[in-house]
């Protein structure tokens, strides 16, 4: 009797097992065939997005007045726009695909930026004709490989998770079709070269990439490691790691890390190597009680900038999160503020110490600048602001516009009811710039429930 019920109890427990089985097989297909199913729709949706755009920027070439080309310049820059979506639903993140994303970035831009301005007053130009010309070709090139990768595709029944699997597992040098196809693809627009596209993309990119524009002398990975302890303020009981990043050239920055044997702190830094600057600084450490104002702690940062080797700058904006002093400082010159350099850093409140900095965004948008005198007075700009706004400060600045170019403006910062703005107003046209909504003070809840 015994024996029958446990037969019957562990045939119970073996179908239940098998039925669990089944279902978590079930519906582990159900996701693959999912993942499959949405690779596939984006990687056809990327091959006919790339047809449209070359056959729109070849329509573009053939237009004349500014009433179709601005419309279709726009179309360009949609269409770019969502083929750039496409390739970020493909799985190639552990695909070098950096170039042809690029290509796409660049064709928006030129799209974008030509079919904004007033085409009537700034007709295209001969050489803007000829930047058409070339990203047509070049568009044209790109979507034949992309068909070819579609025709294996559609032939042979082929399918993206195996290109994922392949990808995770370090194999994406075997044969696979679909890898082959894209990799060509990548070859083919890295053989682009940079200046068949003329001088209009000259300016897209502002930003020092590879902060070559830094002056200084190049440093070694010992001055690295005697930066990043001064900084660190670690004793001699310490494990150093330097990464040299850059691939050998005299530009790139040294990553060093650094742990406390006896405490096991631990700091890391990026450094340029070029002048030593820290690009980033992070020492997680914890803070006991403030015993400092977040004026002194002001003053801490605005001390470790000039060490480092920074100039001109200012502190526009601080903010205490517990106990840390967070403080955002921009370049002056001659009073006018230069917000692309800007440089943000982070203060223990119990005893001064450095626990952090960001300063990216100024070592690449660093440059000489010639700022030109402005064509309308502070008093005629101030009458384009919102004459509901009570303004509170006013002075000049410069910022990057949403062409990525300079744009000498007279920056308000005033209050309308309960909140705070501060807008930018060009110094040379009047036209609104841009209108920043500065943050609130977070309400607690603390006491509601």
């Amino acid at each position: 009797m015994i024996r029958g019920i446990l037969i019957g109890v562990l045939a119970v427990g073996i179908a239940g097992t098998a039925y669990w089985g089944y279902q978590e097989h079930q519906e582990k297909n159900a996701i693959l065939i999912n993942a499959e199913n949405n690779y596939q729709r984006a990687f056809h949706n990327l091959s006919y997005r790339m047809d449209l755009l070359n056959d729109k920027i070849g329509t573009t070439l053939a237009m004349n007045s500014k009433e179709s080309l601005s419309p279709s310049l726009i179309e360009v820059w949609r269409l770019t726009s969502q083929a750039h979506g496409d390739v970020g639903q493909l799985p190639l993140t552990l695909l070098p695909f950096n170039k042809t994303e690029e290509f796409l970035a660049n064709i928006g831009n030129f799209s974008y930026r030509t079919a904004v301005r007033d085409l009537s007053k700034e007709p295209l130009t001969d050489k803007e004709y000829q930047t058409l010309q070339v990203l047509y070709k070049q568009s044209g090139d790109i979507q034949n490989e992309l068909r070819n990768v579609q025709h294996m595709v559609l032939k042979n029944n082929l399918r993206w998770m195996d290109v994922e699997l392949a990808l995770a597992s370090g194999k994406e040098n075997t044969d696979n079709t679909i890898i082959d196809g894209f990799k060509t693809v990548e070859k083919t627009v890295t053989s682009f070269a940079e200046s068949d596209l003329g001088p209009t993309f000259s300016n897209f990119q502002k930003k020092d990439e590879n902060f070559k524009k830094i002056k200084g002398k190049t440093i070694s990975r010992n001055d690295a490691i005697q930066i990043a302890k001064k900084y660190m303020k670690f004793d001699g009981n310490s494990n150093v790691k330097v990464t040299d990043n850059g691939k050998g050239s005299d530009f790139g920055f040294y990553s060093v890390s650094i742990k406390n044997k006896t405490t096991e702190q631990e700091a890391s830094m990026d450094i340029t190597k070029k002048a030593g600057h820290p690009i980033w600084f992070i020492n997680n450490r914890d803070i006991k009680k403030q015993s400092l104002s977040l004026n002194e702690a002001n003053n801490k940062a605005a001390a470790f900038l000039k060490e480092t080797g920074f100039k001109n700058l200012e502190t526009f904006e601080s903010t205490q999160y517990d106990n840390v002093g967070v403080f955002d400082f921009v370049t002056n010159i001659n009073g006018v503020r230069i917000y692309p350099e800007s440089v943000k850093v982070k203060v223990a409140l119990d005893n001064g110490d450095i626990v952090g900095t960001s300063a990216e965004e100024y070592l690449k948008s660093f440059q000489t600048r010639t700022i030109e005198k402005p064509a309308l007075t502070l008093e005629q700009a101030r009458t384009k602001v919102n004459p509901k706004l009570k303004v509170m400060e006013q002075r000049q600045a410069m910022i990057v516009n949403d062409l990525n170019e300079d744009v000498l403006c007279y920056e308000f910062l005033g209050t309308l009811g309960e909140d705070t703005y501060r807008i930018f107003i060009n110094a040379k046209t009047g036209l609104e710039e841009e209108v920043e909504k500065l943050k609130n003070a977070e309400a607690t809840y603390e006491d509601v429930l």
